[in-house]
């Protein structure tokens, strides 16, 4: 979030008039947005599917005597806002009390204006979206002679506008661009078919690299042509950015103070310790404005901050929102997020990052004698236990042989611990990229993984 000269006047006066509607005793947190988001598919040269959507409401949440309710409203017109209200203080009324409810107040720590909006999105025409998607599938077709089709091609662009205020003090409105254009290419060759994807994301239409996404796709399919699988063993694998951040947003959802309150955490209890391998450094940090998912306030409307979560390996601490904060007798982190009017704030990270290393990836490969560059996962999410740290993902990528990339493979998994690959990195790239999730990603090259083929 932030730029907030340019939100609507009237999300900020929204928020805040209900706000102080509160009962003596009372609190309340109101969170106004209006959000605008287009996509545009192509397909053969011509728009396959074209939506637009406009979304306005509010979220309000009641806090009384340690009972909470939550209710929204899809538009923000003056009778839903007290409706809105009244719904969610009988929710809160048949809820169960717990000390910890409560929503922010104020910590002192203030918001960095951030740059997150493209002012000029707002002015690029419907026609031209649908010209640079077509531009894209074409793009992606002229890329390699072996690229016979595309499965996608894609623009997608959004703009939100939100508001947060609570009876508590917190008075603060946001707004925030992103677009991004992905291309799915299939490559075929001798009768077999691969797929590859490629992207390029901005904060505004000008930035897109429509050559950059339809040359990566291209190139990630191709490579894959004549894929063969493996024998099993143990060898060293080097995840690619793209795996890497996701592989990164698992380990991040188990850094929050929900997750190890729960008993969904591997590293409840552990901090302090000796975690990851000392060269490794992990940081969210929501204000870093290359961040895809970058913002200056979080879902509960305090300040985000940097929050060093692994440094030089040790376990230094969790993310917070204020409830989690208070059932851990500590402060929050400005690590509040949410679904949108729908939902009430939880608790995750907004912009992962490792700190990255010296070496390309290139440099990595060359002092690898046998190994796996690992491109594609697939189930990842479904293939972790959070509380043991175990995972097996199905892989697709390229045999890594004296120092140079060999033939490609296919129907891999590979299997390991998150605590384990932690300390087995023994390299990590200077390739970091940020990405359209919560994670950027970075080559990481990580030593005695098993690999299972036939």
């Amino acid at each position: 979030m932030g730029d907030n000269g340019s939100v609507q006047p009237e999300l900020l006066d929204i928020a805040k008039q209900v706000a102080s509607w509160a009962n003596p005793g009372e609190q309340l947190e109101v969170y106004v947005a209006d959000a605008t988001e287009t996509e545009v598919r192509a397909y053969q040269g011509e728009v396959e599917s074209f939506t637009s959507a406009r979304s306005q409401g509010i979220g309000v949440r009641a806090v009384a005597n340690g009972r909470q309710g939550y209710a929204y409203a899809g538009t923000l017109e003056r009778s839903a806002l007290t409706e809105t209200l009244q719904e969610a203080r009988d929710n809160a009324a048949f809820a169960e009390a717990d000390e910890f409810n409560g929503v922010a107040v104020p910590d002192g720590v203030p918001a960095i204006d951030l740059n997150l909006c493209d002012a000029s999105l707002e002015s690029f025409a419907t026609a031209d979206k649908i010209s640079l998607t077509i531009e894209l599938e074409r793009a992606t077709l002229g890329a390699d002679p072996r690229v016979s089709g595309i499965e996608s091609a894609e623009y997608v662009d959004s703009q939100l506008q939100s508001a947060v205020a609570t009876s508590t003090g917190i008075a603060i409105a946001s707004r925030e661009t992103g677009a991004y254009l992905a291309s799915y290419a299939m490559a075929e060759a001798e009768g077999e078919t691969q797929t590859g994807f490629g992207y390029s994301i901005a904060r505004g239409p000008a930035e897109l690299d429509v050559g950059a996404a339809a040359t990566q796709a291209a190139d990630r399919a191709t490579r894959l042509l004549g894929a063969v699988k493996p024998s099993t063993s143990k060898l060293t694998v080097v995840l690619d950015p793209w795996v890497s951040a996701q592989l990164l947003g698992i380990i991040g959802a188990t850094l929050n103070g929900d997750a190890v309150q729960r008993g969904r955490s591997f590293f409840a209890d552990r901090i302090g310790e000796q975690v990851a391998v000392a060269e490794l450094c992990l940081l969210d940090d929501a204000t870093n404005p290359e961040a895809f998912t970058a913002a200056a306030v979080d879902a509960e409307g305090l300040a985000t901050r940097p929050n060093t979560l692994i440094n030089e390996g040790r376990l230094q601490g969790f993310l917070h929102n204020s409830y989690t904060a208070r059932r851990s007798a500590t402060a929050s982190t400005g690590s509040a997020v949410r679904p949108g009017f729908k939902g009430a704030p939880g608790v995750g990270a907004q912009a992962l990052a490792l700190r990255p290393g010296q070496h390309s990836p290139e440099e990595l490969i060359a002092g690898i004698d046998d190994g796996f560059l690992v491109q594609g996962v697939s189930g990842l999410h479904s293939g972790v236990n959070p509380i043991s740290g175990d995972f097996s993902t199905g892989a697709e990528g390229l045999r890594i042989r004296n120092g140079a990339l060999a033939e490609p493979l296919r129907e891999v998994t590979i299997a390991s611990t998150l605590q384990r690959i932690l300390l087995d990195i023994t390299a990590i790239g200077n390739d970091l990229v940020w990405l359209p999730m919560s994670a950027a990603g970075v080559s990481l090259v990580v030593a005695d993984v098993m690999m299972s083929g036939t």
